[in-house]
């Protein structure tokens, strides 16, 4: 085969249309739920991984920032609006939110799932 963007077209590997998910988490006394897109990783999510190692963003905040989007593909957060660090007043991330936002990323990613 000869690498091009027809033949890595019909192999999938690009990430294609967000995935729609419900994340659920609790916020005080309140249980929240909302709908999500997830963008599958990407080359987008690899440059936010690069960066983190070489110290210039957080891994977490630049995984949610890269994955997270609307249904359109847009990314909803930046890394500094999950880190706090685009509007103090408003701070960083619910911490249960993040977690519940981490885990449909790892959902849809087929993280933690064994392929037979």
């Amino acid at each position: 085969m000869q690498l091009s963007i027809d033949s890595l077209k019909q192999m999938g590997a690009f990430t294609g249309a967000p995935v729609e998910r419900t994340v659920k988490w609790k916020q005080g006394e309140h249980e929240l739920e909302a709908t999500v897109y997830v963008r599958p990783l990407s080359y987008r999510s690899a440059v936010s991984d690069l960066s983190a190692m070489n110290g210039k963003t957080d891994a977490v905040a630049g995984r949610i920032a890269a994955c997270i989007c609307d249904e359109s593909g847009k990314p909803v957060f930046t890394a500094a609006d999950i880190t706090g660090e685009a509007d103090p007043d408003r701070g960083p991330l619910d911490g249960n939110l993040t977690f519940a936002l981490l885990a449909v990323i790892g959902e849809v990613n087929g993280m933690g799932k064994t392929t037979s």
